[in-house]
């Protein structure tokens, strides 16, 4: 008999040497309720009509635990799945709508949404934003038909559903989209005082700061040892035509400055082909950010959450403490949560 997925996720915490919290399991037990009528019985749906929704959207800070706890319940789901980071999902969409001989784009939503409902019936989107004014007005009518073709959704986010795309151009344009998911949607926020990623657990241990002759010795040693018996090969990517030159790489451990990565005009797809090709980064020289720079922090935000939806340990050396990281004043609150997942991602374990 299969366990509450309360008592899995206690048992999957203490696992993870992970304090569990009464606010998450408040969480979980939505979650259950979310899972029952989408993954259980059939008379279960039935019976509950009226509140039968397809999708649950988690909301809350940084740092809250919100990933770790919808990577708990994604694993804990069986059958076919699928973990996207949003701006994938929306390459995709875009490649397969410029190949497809679809007349309009009614149809070719339709023909892409019965192709993903091939290969999944749980879609995970984690820290879901939308920025793209392109996104912003297609996604009305793609998650309607997501969600008409009965495929289940979970997300992640760091704002409500009605505060999406808040202020974003032609907004107006946006908010079928916000009525289909608060109408589809268990809507819950996670509010909990302290960032799980600083807790003690995870200890800083590959981030250097400031910028000079003792830490760079120091990542200039974790570096040796990381690619020792390991042969250096330029690593030659192809993105669409053009091509990434990755100069010191050695088998999957990659060594990038920042101005390599962000002050290029490289964009989600660059990203994501770079990083599914390393086991380890190394990124060194990451600037004081301000209004002057936002454009390459912006870059620097979407590559960081890349490489935390591939769960790709790293190492860092910056200007500034981690803890006293600056901002451009438009980046800000996303910004928080880069920090915030820097702590984990140079704490992670090397395997």
């Amino acid at each position: 008999m299969q366990k509450s997925l309360e008592k899995e996720f206690i048992i999957y915490c203490n696992k993870q040497n992970l304090d569990v919290n009464s606010k998450q399991i408040k969480l979980i037990k939505k979650i259950e309720e979310y899972f029952k009528l989408n993954f259980k019985s059939f008379i279960s749906k039935i019976l509950s009509k009226k509140n039968y929704k397809r999708g649950f959207y988690l909301y809350g800070d940084v740092g809250v635990g919100k990933t770790m706890i919808l990577d708990f319940f994604f694993n804990f789901v069986k059958g076919k799945k699928l973990k996207l980071h949003f701006n994938e999902f929306m390459l995709n969409f875009h490649d397969f709508a410029h190949q497809s001989k679809a007349k309009n784009n009614d149809n070719k939503i339709n023909k892409f949404v019965k192709k993903l409902k091939s290969k999944a019936k749980l879609i995970y989107f984690d820290e879901f934003q939308v920025t793209n004014i392109v996104d912003a007005m297609i996604l009305g009518k793609l998650f309607d038909e997501i969600f008409k073709e009965d495929l289940k959704i979970i997300v992640t986010s760091n704002t409500k559903i009605e505060n999406l795309y808040k202020d974003g151009l032609q907004r107006d344009q946006f908010k079928p989209f916000i009525k289909i998911m608060q109408k589809q949607s268990f809507e819950h926020e996670l509010n909990i005082d302290d960032d799980y990623r600083k807790s003690k657990n995870n200890k800083i241990q590959r981030y250097y700061s400031p910028l000079n002759q003792e830490n760079n010795f120091k990542i200039n040693k974790l570096f040796r040892v990381m690619t020792k018996n390991k042969v250096l090969k330029e690593k030659i990517l192809n993105v669409k035509g053009r091509k990434l030159y990755l100069k010191n790489f050695y088998d999957g451990i990659v060594r990038l400055t920042f101005k390599e990565v962000c002050d290029k005009n490289l964009g989600s797809e660059d990203y994501i082909k770079l990083v599914r090709n390393c086991n380890f980064i190394v990124m060194e020289n990451v600037p004081v950010f301000n209004d002057l720079n936002a454009n390459q922090q912006q870059r620097f935000i979407t590559f960081l959450d890349i490489v935390y939806d591939q769960n790709i340990p790293m190492a860092i050396s910056a200007e500034q403490k981690i803890d006293k990281l600056s901002s451009s004043r438009l980046l800000e609150k996303p910004f928080k949560r880069t920090i915030s997942r820097l702590y984990e991602l140079t704490s992670k374990k090397l395997s």
